[in-house]
């Protein structure tokens, strides 16, 4: 296994994202829906990773600068085939490793608060993130949970 920043240039990341994008858009209601497209992703504030075996993504994330200590953790995703299997755990550590060499001192994101995202919530309070207030331009929605750590 493998984890990379990636360039979004390749075509198995770029169908790992649009997949991630339309499984989140058809869970959540449009107006709750906040998963980055590929244009998106390719903002200068935001860094992506890839983690590969072989020739093959098996999962995904990001860190969205939001000012100079905050950043936002976004398009966290494993690969149907291997969710459980550590990916998101060794992808996750990676982050907040490479969010602390960057200087950020706190670390939020938003999921969903339906039942499907209950795992990844899961496995962000394993990693020590607490449940907050809408962050940034989010708003309070019943479909979105937040949460935040300190780096």
């Amino acid at each position: 296994m493998h984890i990379v920043v990636d360039d979004l240039s390749g075509p198995e990341i770029t169908a790992f994202l649009r997949e991630h994008v339309q499984q989140m858009r058809s869970l959540t209601p449009e107006e709750s829906a906040h998963a980055l497209d590929l244009d998106e992703l390719r903002r200068p504030e935001i860094t992506v990773w890839s983690v590969t075996e072989g020739d093959a993504v098996v999962g995904c994330g990001a860190l969205k600068r939001l000012d100079a200590g905050h950043a936002e953790l976004k398009s966290m995703r494993t690969a149907v085939a291997r969710k459980r299997s550590g990916i998101a755990s060794a992808l996750l550590e990676h982050i907040l490793t490479e969010a602390r060499r960057a200087g950020f001192t706190r670390l939020s994101l938003e999921t969903g608060a339906a039942d499907f995202f209950l795992p990844a919530r899961k496995l962000y309070e394993k990693f020590g993130f607490v449940y907050c207030a809408p962050f940034g331009d989010y708003r309070l929605d019943p479909n979105s949970v937040f949460m935040t750590r300190q780096l």
